[in-house]
């Protein structure tokens, strides 16, 4: 799922988006519900018409965002106080207020509230995380199902410049599901703890693993996929929070996992990185500056089909914004095309040998020498 935080895919349209392949998106409550407000979205016909995206649509809690602000929060059993980042004014997240705020934005999946903390925190502060976790879970899915009954609050009565379309006012909520978030952190036995508390507090129609791809090592996140794969549901999706290198989509896929995101596709071609079969490239280098290939010989996506290199070097070293749109429109291409073919594999009973193949290939590849130091981007 490509990333689009602010309800846009940095520097990519909608438009731009789904001709690539997308066929779904992430929004962040969190930086809606600050800007322009969870309620202006709704009068201005819910999420999908303001993003102008057709398809389904996911938004995080927006958990992750305040995790990230660990001076700037207080965790309670009542909820999260946080500082906004934009004008540092106060504000109280709680697993009812984020029901709230999820179901007046409108996507199709929206997550739980739930308690991160860092990948190599300690077993006592793993296990109070995911308690908690748990404990939100329950008064999340209160608010959800109430919200389903009585509809959501009245629009606030904004102003509307003369001669403009009038804003929607309906409180009937729409249908949407809302997906709990396995924790534990890398323990084992927290996590199957988790699996066990959110599959017996009723039935879900898909199940995120969290709190991964916050500083533990890769390894260990593998692990953690491991022990949810076998206890976790077959019959709905599972979405993997947070990953989004083609590398982990690729093990993610060997160990169960259906859905993911990441900002690192489009983060990293704004820096100027691509994904490429054969590892990351560094289009910045001075080598590309005669070089008249395509980024990446066959892929189709339009930074590869109509431009070469030393165009796309040159871009950069101008500091020209087509190359940052470029570069994240290939990036995003390149991952969805892995997941195409990826289900291919799967469909025709080749995935273990095409899955070797494809990371022996890029983790070994002539561009392996080129991937940034930097791995954890969420």
């Amino acid at each position: 799922m490509p990333v689009g935080t602010h309800g846009v895919v940095r520097g990519l349209s909608m438009e731009e988006v789904a001709a690539a392949g997308g066929r779904m998106v992430l929004a962040n409550a969190y930086h809606l519900y600050l800007r322009p407000g969870d309620m202006m979205v709704r009068a201005l016909g819910g999420l999908h018409a303001f993003t102008r995206w057709n398809g389904p649509m996911l938004t995080d809690s927006g958990g992750f965002q305040v995790f990230s602000l660990s001076r700037l929060r207080t965790v309670t059993e009542d909820g999260v106080e946080f500082q906004s980042h934009i004008d540092g004014s106060t504000h109280q997240y709680t697993p009812e207020s984020v029901m709230r705020i999820e179901r007046n934005l409108g996507a199709d999946v929206m997550m739980q509230l739930d308690e991160l903390i860092q990948g190599r925190s300690d077993v006592a502060a793993a296990r109070s995380a995911m308690e908690r976790s748990l404990r939100w879970l329950r008064r999340c899915r209160i608010e959800f199902d109430r919200i389903s009954r009585e509809g959501r609050a009245p629009i606030p009565d904004f102003a509307v410049p003369l001669g403009a379309p009038t804003l929607a006012c309906d409180s009937t909520a729409p249908p949407q599901a809302l997906f709990p978030i396995v924790q534990g952190g890398t323990y084992p036995d927290l996590r199957r703890a988790s699996v066990a508390g959110i599959l017996g507090s009723g039935d879900w129609s898909g199940v995120a693993i969290g709190g991964l791809s916050v500083g533990e090592t890769k390894d260990d996140t593998y692990a953690m996929l491991e022990v949810c794969d076998p206890i976790l549901p077959r019959n709905v999706p599972r979405y993997l929070m947070g990953v989004g290198f083609p590398d982990d989509l690729i093990e993610g896929v060997r160990r169960g996992i259906d859905l993911f995101d990441c900002v690192a596709p489009t983060r990293m071609g704004r820096d100027g990185t691509a994904f490429t079969p054969d590892g990351k490239m560094q289009i910045r280098q001075s080598s590309y500056r005669t070089d008249r290939r395509p980024l990446v010989d066959g892929c189709n996506c339009p930074c590869c089909t109509q431009y070469d290199r030393a165009y796309l070097r040159h871009l950069f070293a101008s500091e020209e914004m087509l190359g940052k749109r470029l570069l994240a429109l290939h990036n995003i291409s390149v991952l969805i095309g892995l997941m195409r073919d990826a289900r291919a594999a799967l469909h025709d009973g080749t995935f273990d040998s095409w899955s070797v193949e494809w990371l022996v290939r890029y983790r070994n590849g002539t561009n392996a020498a080129a991937r940034p130091t930097r791995t954890v981007y969420v």
